[in-house]
């Protein structure tokens, strides 16, 4: 029977979370409101719970930087406090600038996740949890969507948010011994290792596959502040390496005056249009660069602005990354520990790193109308940047890091370009890659981790078939603002250059196309009507920096709001 007036939130974890608030908050909740969840748990989601954090693994955010919910953290610690941490056991004691453990973190996300189905049901909504329930396809039918789970049963529903999360697809493992194409579930290292461990990137990926295996390894014993690592008799041999094309460790946490990612850094839709309206129907990635970093650093720094206020973006980004390239990975990962130490011991910020957070947050809104050279600029010059410093290291893992370091056990290589993994037909992996030297290496590990942390999920892999062949998704695309460029770049890649008669070229970007409201845009570009993609790995090409509670939170808002504005003129035609 057809569901009236009723929405399916595909996927339960933070996303569907938050827009379930904003539901709320905007009044925009249907008469029916489903969520669809194939974990036995709604709100945590993967990075929060078993699937992907033990013990040892500590979110990026303090308490103090979540946003709002309906308990604060520290009122839901008075009443659940958390034994599996002597730091947040007694909130007494809980300081709301430390770090917070994944797991705890998890817990706290699906008690609010509780709260605001609560919240819900009492303004007389009926709300349907599936958890365990897998969805396997969704097809658009006249007006309507029809769900269909693993078990076969199938809901019509108006209205559908993808809330899917992290995607971690299976290449090589499992069924080669000794590979594992992500570090997620941690559950399934088991066992000591007692040799080298090869481990394919440095972002926060990466330390989480470094956590994992230096506790199943070894102790970490702390006297006085300093961290030592002592290896168990049975893994004498282990050692993990690091492969990075650019050498990078990520940059630690510091002092923050606030949280810079509010509705207030992003260029709203009137700006938008009226900018495009007068620069040839694109936005222009130096105005963002002027608006949401240089002029923002200006009132925060102005000695460091003026030192880079005449800087085209390349050679800003050349500058702050030739730093980097001077000093040893490790040997900068520990200045830049002491830097961040007195960011926060003097509650100081270190503007340019924080206002660099605030750009890499506030430039996703605008992205999906830049020019491809933008875009294409962008990700090849400032992502790399942007990648490092918005990572937000706790200082718990950078203590646990150096000492591996300082014991032997954790060494970092910069590889070329041309690097490349292929999977050893007996075990594990062969790494082949060029050296700082220029020599050729190719050598064999009998465990590898990819590690290079979320990837896009293209078109043709999108899990759902109905949507796929029924058109109401597409794949994203950008336009050439040069036609020169788009023809020269044509010629180079087929494969990702997109040329529509006469003239004209597109630059087809990784994921989904969407528009500012998070509403799919069909193959077309118009907008399929009631169907809204929050799925991180499906829409990170218009979306540089799509991660995050932040994204989420001001995510869901603008999906509760569009829904809300269809409502209404829903009303007056009917």
């Amino acid at each position: 029977m057809k569901k009236p007036d009723s929405i399916a939130i595909i996927g339960g974890g933070p996303a569907a979370l938050f827009a379930v608030k904003h539901l709320i908050s905007e009044q925009a909740l249907p008469d029916q409101l489903y969520i669809f969840e194939k974990s036995s748990r709604l709100g945590a989601g993967m990075p929060y719970s078993d699937r992907g954090a033990c013990h040892e693994h500590v979110a990026n955010v303090s308490a103090n930087e979540l946003p709002h919910l309906p308990e604060r953290f520290t009122e839901y610690i008075m009443r659940k406090p958390y034994s599996g941490d002597k730091d947040f056991s007694d909130y007494k004691n809980i300081n709301e600038y430390q770090v917070i453990p994944r797991l705890l973190l998890g817990n706290y996300m699906e008690e609010q996740f509780k709260l605001l189905l609560n919240q819900a049901r009492k303004t007389g909504i009926a709300v349907k949890t599936h958890k365990e329930t897998a969805v396997t396809d969704i097809h658009k039918k006249e007006d309507d969507f029809h769900i269909t789970t693993e078990q076969g049963d199938e809901f019509i529903c108006s209205r559908v948010i993808l809330c899917t999360g992290h995607h971690w697809p299976k290449k090589y493992e499992e069924k080669i011994k000794g590979w594992y194409d992500s570090p997620y579930p941690p559950s399934k290292f088991t066992k000591a290792t007692n040799h080298a461990v090869a481990i394919r990137g440095t972002s926060l990926t990466a330390v989480d596959a470094v956590k994992t295996l230096a506790h199943l390894n070894g102790t970490f014993n702390q006297k006085n502040n300093e961290y030592t690592y002592t290896l168990h008799e049975e893994s004498q041999n282990f050692s993990m390496t690091l492969f990075s094309k650019r050498g990078y460790l990520p940059a630690l946490r510091f002092h923050s005056e606030g949280s810079p990612y509010s509705e207030g850094w992003i260029m709203s839709q009137e700006e938008i249009y009226e900018y495009k309206q007068n620069n040839g129907g694109f936005v222009d990635l130096d105005y963002i660069f002027e608006r949401n970093f240089k002029k923002p650093l200006q009132k925060k720094n102005k000695k460091f602005f003026d030192e880079i206020k005449d800087l085209t973006i390349e050679e800003f980004v050349e500058k702050m990354l030739g730093l980097r390239d001077e000093l040893d990975s490790f040997e900068l990962f520990k200045a830049e520990y002491r830097e961040a130490q007195k960011s926060i011991e003097r509650h100081q910020t270190i503007a340019w790193k924080e206002m660099l957070a605030a750009f890499s947050y506030a430039i996703n809104y605008p992205a999906k109308h830049f020019s491809a050279e933008d875009m294409i600029r962008m990700r090849k010059t400032l992502l790399p940047l942007i990648s490092v410093i918005i990572a937000s290291l706790p200082q718990s893992s950078y203590r646990e890091i150096i000492a591996l370091y300082n014991a032997g056990i954790i060494d970092l290589i910069s590889v070329d370009e041309d690097s490349r993994v292929e999977p050893d037909e007996n075990e594990g992996a062969v790494y082949h890659y060029t050296d700082g030297e220029g020599n050729k290496k190719s050598e064999h590990y009998r465990l590898y981790i990819d590690a290079i942390g979320q990837q896009p999920v293209h078109f043709n892999d999108i899990p759902f078939e109905g949507l796929r062949n029924g058109g109401s998704i597409s794949s994203g695309y950008l336009k050439f603002k040069d036609k020169d460029k788009g023809a020269e770049a044509f010629e180079k890649d087929h494969s990702h250059i997109l040329k529509i008669e006469p003239d004209y070229y597109y630059l087809r970007v990784d994921g989904l196309n969407i528009n500012d409201h998070f509403q799919a845009l069909d193959y077309y570009g118009e907008a399929t009507e009631n169907l809204y993609i929050m799925a991180v790995p499906y829409i990170a090409g218009l979306n540089p920096d799509y991660s995050g509670l932040d994204f989420c939170d001001t995510a869901g808002k603008r999906v509760a709001l569009a829904i809300k504005r269809a409502s209404e003129a829903n009303q007056l035609v009917s």
